[in-house]
């Protein structure tokens, strides 16, 4: 027998997954100094505890997305979920801070789990021309999650300690499997993938030594590591490991991890260009803007949180409202707005940090931040995605899930790499003047994120108007018992 399955009831079960999931790559920041003193860590071994998760996020993606389309994204998703809420368990009874980005890698692994199933039974449940309100809600989910992370980190913080920030996933966790197994068809894709070993390890290994190399470069003064071996050597090696992986993927003549024929879509080509931008732009922000509030004017986790619970508001709002009108032919104005906005507010913000300025004079800019993020999540996805061929639907959902967490790696750790550096040379100029140096040091490495945002912008304008999705596309929604 089957029944008829409600999609909005089954979207909304694996919405509650992927919140959990994004509002993890913000929540740690609001936390940073509470681990720091609590964990007797420095700021770059904490700064690993967010790089960790969003390696191990971003790396595997492209492979469960195709494992995804092999088992069934249901079960996938499922089984990702349950590795996400026990790692997030081990996060809150870490000890140490080597054992806590232990943790934060594994559940990074589940997180890579989940998210490309969201996207692809987006396009099982619904038909191509009516994604507009359900990428609306997919949108607003990530944009809420990314900037909530901090209001509701700054609670348990002040109130339960930074622990909390992970065990708060468990309850979250256990209702999210619950919905998913009443609420989500078991949908199976009914293709056998071959997989590619050497794309895998090619890609892994050389993704992660690029990322080490910019995160450990200050902290080893671009020289020496172990030996001989050198900070530029180590990123030299891991962009040689890269490019090889894009020839081994173009010369692979059974099923590549990477399907180069899906980037002759220029609309995807360039969203998922854009979507490193933001990825790269959204977790950038977050990283000297909380340790500002909290460590110059003096608020606590809570009252920073509050502080960014308008930008979260409006983020979400116009989330809602931009999907919906991102199946117009338009659309690539809405995400190319959102760029424009959020680079202003980036702009705007660096030029207003004082030491001792009222925090709520900081609201107009987080509010156009705010409204940036809104314009950018939901059209960015549904335009990328569209044309793609139903067939590679798997890989694409991989595809463009990885460009924005390799973003925010980049951005987590060229930020936070910058951000230090720029501490250094301002603290010589203030004369030991910490609240001063901080702020003109994060004045400073803003104007990189402003810069990085106006290539989104481009990339979003030169998109094409989306083709007319086939009717042969649309799928009837039952769930087999």
């Amino acid at each position: 027998m089957s029944r008829q399955v409600n999609p909005w009831a089954a979207l909304s079960a694996l919405c509650i997954g992927f919140f959990m999931i994004l509002l993890d790559t913000t929540i740690v920041n609001v936390a940073i100094p509470s681990m720091i003193k609590e964990l007797d860590a420095g700021l770059n071994a904490i700064i690993w505890v967010n790089s960790v998760y969003l390696l191990t996020y971003a790396v595997p993606l492209l492979l469960t997305g195709r494992l995804g389309d092999r088992f069934g994204p249901k079960r996938l998703f499922m089984t990702g979920l349950v590795v996400f809420v026990g790692s997030s368990l081990w996060c809150g009874l870490s000890g140490s801070v080597e054992m806590l980005i232990v943790a934060r890698g594994v559940q990074g692994l589940g997180a890579a789990m989940m998210t490309p199933q969201t996207m692809a039974f987006i396009t099982h449940l619904f038909p191509p021309a009516k994604r507009g309100g359900p990428m609306g809600m997919w949108g607003a989910v990530a944009g809420v999650a990314t900037v909530t992370g901090p209001l509701l980190g700054g609670v348990l913080v002040d109130n339960l300690g930074w622990e909390w920030i992970f065990f708060v996933n468990i309850p979250v966790g256990v209702v999210a499997l619950v919905m998913t197994a009443i609420l989500v068809p078991d949908w199976q894709p009914g293709t056998s993938h071959s997989f590619d070993p050497l794309g895998i390890l090619l890609c892994c290994v050389g993704l992660t030594a690029v990322v080490f190399g910019v995160q450990e470069g200050q902290q080893y003064s671009w020289g020496e590591v172990w030996g001989p071996i050198t900070i530029p050597e180590i990123i030299s090696a891991g962009v040689v490991l890269l490019i090889a992986f894009v020839v081994w993927q173009a010369v692979n003549k059974k099923e590549p991890l990477l399907p180069l024929r899906i980037f002759a879509n220029r609309n995807f080509s360039l969203g998922n260009a854009a979507n490193v931008v933001i990825g790269f732009g959204v977790t950038g922000l977050f990283l000297p803007l909380i340790i500002y509030i909290q460590s110059v004017l003096g608020l606590s986790a809570v009252e920073s949180g509050l502080l960014t619970a308008p930008m979260s508001l409006l983020s979400g709002t116009f989330s809602a409202i931009s999907g919906k009108l991102s199946d117009r032919p338009w659309a690539r104005f809405l995400p190319a707005t959102g760029f424009a906005l959020l680079a202003i507010g980036i702009a705007l913000l660096s030029l207003r940090l004082e030491p001792g300025i009222a925090s709520w004079e900081l609201i107009p800019e987080l509010l156009v931040c705010g409204a940036g993020l809104g314009l950018v999540f939901a059209p960015l996805a549904n335009i990328s995605t569209r044309g793609v061929d139903r067939k590679l639907m798997g890989a694409g959902s991989g595809i463009f899930n990885t460009s924005r967490q390799i973003g925010s790696v980049l951005g987590s750790a060229a930020v936070g790499v910058l951000l230090q550096a720029r501490l250094d040379t301002r603290m010589a100029d203030a004369r030991g003047d910490y609240p001063t140096a901080f702020t003109n040091a994060a004045g400073d490495t803003m104007w990189m994120l402003v810069a990085v945002l106006l290539i989104g912008t481009a990339c979003t304008l030169a998109m094409r108007r989306p083709a007319v999705a086939p009717v042969q596309d649309q799928v009837p929604v039952t769930q087999g018992s």
